[in-house]
């Protein structure tokens, strides 16, 4: 009998196991909130104008049109009862309940502001396209408003940017809004005088990008700085309001956009399953990607724990969810035939990040250090080859090509629902309702 195999959340480690099971001797069902896989590592390049949202997108059922038992359905898991072996999914019009013979949970990591309820309230996470659209929209609009504020001050907290944490996502955020309002919108927006927009990355640890060796997150830092950004080492953030960031030793940044980039938990979906869960919320994992005490359920990146023969969890990267997703699917095709299921063994082919501008650095298989341009023509090289599809792959080499040569971001486009026809009704007025009514905006979104 044919297994019936549901996969929940279609990211990189739900996506790779159901290219592994496509065309294979099981039914299955992918489930996602959205229709389309998201490129994650390039999401900031939306928000900071350099990319289309659909350039780093392509629909779910496009890319299994050819495979006939890989199924799709929109919509979000409410419950999952493993005991008796069925998901329910809350979709637009109705609930579905969803047996399975085998379930694969890679509902991946939400944001995590431990605890603090203003960084929820006004901190913009990225992590999705719609947060990077909303993160765009906001900076293009506080540009629009600085033009028309006299107030120096006030126009310098608008275009002040503070980004928390000192890790890939942290440094290449940074490093991009810094081109974006210095080489590009400062120069199409004449009315900010002698103002120049400031970039701060605040990392609470003594050091950027911690896995890395020494040397490169000393390079890192200095190609950052190059830059133009301010970077502050051993401050947390602990509160934030519409127009200030709070650090630890008291500093007070004025500045209307805080993104947060300082942490992530797992899927609150680990909860369903009833065990006692590891740090950050994560489900414990037997080496074979099984969850620990709950048969036929698999847990994969961002939200299975498991500890590395060094005793240290798997980090939540792209490469350890891809790898842990293609076993997890392997591991039920080995169990239906009979065979024994194989450990999870981790192949590090590297880590790397960009900065900015030919500004990069790259740990190579664990002992290759690149720094500066080679890195970041690794970078670039990379990203483009694992982008999902050869049209979006042209078009962000286009894109690139166009804005390496012209300094030009091409996507300045504020675009977003409008609660009213008429002109200036949507927006609400500057000034302090104004900029608080940005917070709660955020929210609604």
């Amino acid at each position: 009998m044919t297994p019936n195999v549901v996969i929940i959340g279609a990211g990189f480690g739900g996506l790779y196991a159901a290219r592994r099971l496509a065309n294979k001797p099981a039914n299955v069902l992918l489930i996602d909130r959205h229709n389309h896989h998201t490129f994650t590592p390039l999401l900031y390049q939306v928000a900071t104008c350099g990319l289309d949202p659909g350039e780093i997108a392509y629909p779910l059922r496009g890319i299994f049109r050819h495979e006939s038992n890989i199924h799709f359905q929109l919509g979000e898991v409410v419950e999952i009862n493993a005991a008796e072996r069925f998901v329910l999914v809350q979709t637009d019009s109705h609930m579905q309940r969803h047996a399975y013979d085998y379930l694969i949970i890679a509902a991946g990591s939400v944001t995590n502001y431990f605890g603090i309820d203003t960084l929820a309230q006004f901190a913009f996470g990225l992590k999705t396209l719609g947060e990077a659209v909303i993160l765009r929209n906001h900076i293009l609009k506080l540009f629009e408003r600085a033009t028309w504020i006299e107030d120096a001050d006030h126009r310098q907290a608008l275009t002040t940017f503070v980004v928390a944490g000192g890790g890939p996502t942290g440094l290449e955020t940074a490093g991009a809004l810094h081109e974006l309002s210095n080489h590009v919108l400062q120069k199409e927006y004449p009315e900010l005088g002698h103002i120049r927009p400031q970039v701060i990355l605040v990392e609470a640890g003594q050091d950027l990008l911690a896995p890395f060796p020494k040397d490169l997150r000393e390079a890192a830092r200095r190609q950052l700085e190059s830059l133009g950004v301010k970077v502050l080492l051993g401050k947390s953030i602990v509160g934030c309001n519409a127009f200030e960031v709070h650090l630890s030793d008291g500093q007070v940044i004025e500045a209307h956009t805080l993104v947060w980039a300082a942490g992530v938990r797992a899927s609150p979906l680990a909860a369903f399953l009833g065990v006692s869960l590891k740090q950050g919320g994560r489900v414990p994992v037997q080496p074979t990607l099984e969850a620990v005490g709950v048969d036929r359920v698999y847990v994969v990146g961002d939200m299975a724990f498991l500890e590395d023969p060094q005793g240290k969890p798997y980090p939540g990267l792209i490469p350890v969810a891809k790898q842990q997703g293609m076993l997890a699917a392997q591991n039920i095709l080995r169990r239906e035939a009979g065979d024994t299921p194989r450990a999870f063994r981790y192949h590090d082919r590297g880590t790397m990040a960009t900065i900015g501008r030919s500004r990069a650095v790259a740990w190579i298989y664990g002992r290759i250090p690149l720094s500066g341009y080679a890195a970041w023509l690794g970078w670039l090289f990379l990203h483009l080859v694992t982008l999902m599809g050869f049209r979006n792959r042209l078009s962000v080499f286009v894109n690139w090509v166009w804005n390496y040569l012209t300094f030009d971001h091409a996507v300045r486009i504020i675009l977003e629902p409008q609660s009213s026809s008429r002109i200036g009704e949507a927006d609400g007025s500057a000034g302090e309702n104004g900029r608080q009514k940005t917070g709660q905006e955020r929210q609604l979104k």
